[in-house]
């Protein structure tokens, strides 16, 4: 049988993914890339569509990071509870 996982090494596990800067600089990096491009292409070379999708990349990597600690955030999930035996 295996080992039962203490709830600290949980909490641990998921405060660690959601510290991983690899994950935010990924995500707010792709929101650069996409804002330049929208700016050069479609608004003239303006700087809020950069501005504004770095920002949409940060959010995200925010909302992945929550979503780990509160799982009913999560649209569709439902949070079920364990029913306690009744007495007879």
């Amino acid at each position: 049988m295996s080992k039962p996982i203490s709830s600290e090494n949980i909490v641990n596990q998921k405060y660690d993914r959601c510290r991983r800067f690899a994950d935010f600089l990924v995500k707010a990096g792709v929101g650069f890339g996409v804002g330049v491009v929208a700016s050069v292409v479609l608004f003239r070379r303006r700087t809020w569509p950069v501005a504004l999708s770095t920002g949409f990349g940060m959010g995200a990597a925010y909302a992945d990071c929550d979503r780990l600690f509160n799982p009913a955030r999560i649209p569709g999930t439902r949070i079920i509870t364990q029913v306690e035996e009744e007495k007879p």
